[in-house]
């Protein structure tokens, strides 16, 4: 197993991305915690996840935008499980709309879940990895933080500046031990592409060169690789999981 005894946080991940990700985990012998703003539903996807897999599985009530929730997030993984050995970013949040309709109130709220939680995350557990000497950092970017997208211009600021962010403290802690890289995914199949008319998805395929949409899986299996020690000399990098789009 890639993962045996491993403790995995992966923020946002009661459903989704998110939820995939730390059920690619479970199969592989990692305990998780589920880091969620819902907390019935966080609780949930944990009781799932131990009883489908065989791990423990902690679901937390966290608002990733708030520094305090956080680090309690964290102290509370590390008293059940006395380490950290996997931080996911993951929980997002989207606004869209041409920049001239855009509200100040909704550029803030993308920038806030998307790119704050980011730093509230990575800034409590990094204390912990260092007293152990390792860790591995996840930041779920985007294919739009890469190469922009027109209507996002908030969310596509979050995800180029985790991509900036993911860069910086790969150099500031690949000597101690933790590395730190982003996975930026094209068009994934979840609820919400699969609640956009049929035209709109029509049209995203057909820019893709492989020529349909990713999956959670194709997403969950290179978090599976950074978190696993078949990448442990890579650091800083970022995956496009986008069928080719960034090209």
């Amino acid at each position: 197993m890639l993962l045996k005894d491993k403790v995995a946080i992966v923020t946002g991940a009661a459903r989704g991305i998110g939820y995939g990700i730390a059920d690619a985990y479970a199969k592989e012998g990692c305990n998780i915690v589920i880091c969620d703003i819902a907390e019935e539903a966080s609780i949930a996807a944990a009781q799932k996840i131990a009883k489908e897999n065989g791990v423990e599985a902690l679901g937390l009530k966290t608002d990733v935008t708030n520094f305090e929730e956080t680090k309690a997030m964290i102290e509370k993984t590390v008293e059940r499980f006395g380490k950290v050995d996997i931080l996911v970013n993951n929980a997002g949040i989207t606004k869209d709309n041409l920049l001239l309709r855009m509200t100040p109130e909704d550029w803030g709220k993308v920038i806030n879940v998307n790119l704050n939680s980011v730093f509230n995350c990575t800034k409590n557990v990094v204390r912990t990895m260092l007293k152990q000497k390792s860790g591995k950092i996840i930041n779920i970017a985007s294919v739009v933080g890469v190469i922009g997208n027109p209507g996002q211009a908030n969310y596509a600021a979050s995800k180029a500046g985790i991509i900036g962010f993911t860069k910086t403290i790969a150099k500031e802690f690949g000597a101690k031990g933790i590395s730190a890289n982003a996975i930026a995914p094209g068009f994934i199949q979840t609820d919400m592409i699969e609640s956009l008319p049929k035209d709109y998805i029509d049209n995203i395929i057909s820019a893709v060169p492989q020529k349909r949409l990713g999956t959670i899986q194709d997403v969950a299996n290179v978090a599976l690789f950074l978190a696993s020690d078949l990448s442990k000399y890579m650091t800083g990098q970022v995956f496009n999981v986008d069928g080719g789009m960034a090209i």
